[in-house]
């Protein structure tokens, strides 16, 4: 069969094997984002055909999944959705081998995610304050939990900043919806100090890199990394700030719908971690007050 584009066939799997296996509308959304993800991984690393499509490339990006953090549930999810994928490209012999024969879901564990405590957190601050766009960019993850993907995407006009608060518009997209999330003086601060020094050049990209070029996601979590690093906190990532921002919130403010439409779930499910989180970070608190 002619080779064709990673978007085409997806777009192919959507409305052929998605509508004849009768998939339910959330799983359609859930597998059309995870593979939309997984086609934007192999096209940055030079693949836009099916037909240059193995099974390397496939368990880089599962490889990938696991440095960037992702729970193990989550990853499951994937590696499904990509095995669903695959298996239409082999029914439909866009490829030749079954491929999805040999990708094996990772093992779901139900524990609790990795959160920062708040003497580790402050640490975190402590280690960046040299530097004003890390600085903003650490504040940003603690008070909001945006995604990585939705911080590298940021644009300045998405920031409106008063004296001692602001909001933050993340861009939605034919699958996800837009939203907006208040600052608090800590943001604001942190990204008032930033925007203060920040490079005078022509993108309209909030957080550049020392070249005034956008930072990616790979410069982020370089920088992250380091001063992670520098707090004594090595077993952390990006999505650690993600889960810390959920635990803290569980534990000080409103239920699972509101933390749903703040970090942009589609299911409310999914903020239930969280409040496993807030009871664990309830309980060290008892301990450390008890009389």
């Amino acid at each position: 069969m002619e080779d064709i584009t990673l978007k085409k066939a997806l777009d192919d799997y959507q409305s052929v094997y998605m509508a004849y296996r009768n998939f339910a509308e959330r799983t359609r959304e859930e597998y059309l984002n995870d593979l939309e993800d997984l086609i934007e991984f192999l096209e940055k690393n030079g693949i836009n055909m099916v037909g240059k499509l193995g099974l390397a490339q496939i368990e880089r990006y599962l490889a990938e999944l696991e440095r960037r953090g992702f729970a193990s549930a989550t990853r499951k999810r994937k590696t499904i959705a990509i095995r669903s994928f695959l298996k239409f490209l082999y029914q439909d012999q866009y490829i030749s081998s079954n491929i999805a024969k040999h990708i094996i879901p990772p093992f779901v564990d139900n524990k609790t995610p990795m959160y920062l405590s708040e003497v580790e957190y402050s640490r975190l601050r402590t280690a960046c304050t040299g530097n004003k766009r890390d600085a903003a960019i650490v504040e940003l993850f603690l008070q909001t939990g945006i995604r990585l993907s939705e911080l590298t995407n940021l644009k300045l006009d998405d920031i409106e900043l008063q004296d001692e608060e602001g909001s933050v518009r993340i861009r939605g997209s034919r699958r996800k919806g837009e939203r907006i999330l208040p600052l608090n003086s800590k943001a604001s601060q942190a990204l008032n100090a930033y925007l203060g020094q920040r490079n005078n050049t022509d993108s309209s990209f909030l957080f550049l890199n020392r070249f005034g070029k956008p930072i990616g996601d790979r410069g982020v979590q370089k920088m992250l990394s380091k001063y992670l690093e520098k707090s004594g906190l090595e077993r952390a990532n990006v999505h650690t700030l993600r889960h810390t921002f959920g635990a803290h919130y569980a534990v000080n403010r409103a239920g699972g719908e509101t933390l749903q439409k703040v970090m942009g779930y589609k299911d409310r499910r999914s903020t239930s971690m969280y409040f496993s989180a807030a009871q664990e970070i309830r309980k060290k608190e008892l301990e450390e007050n008890a009389l």
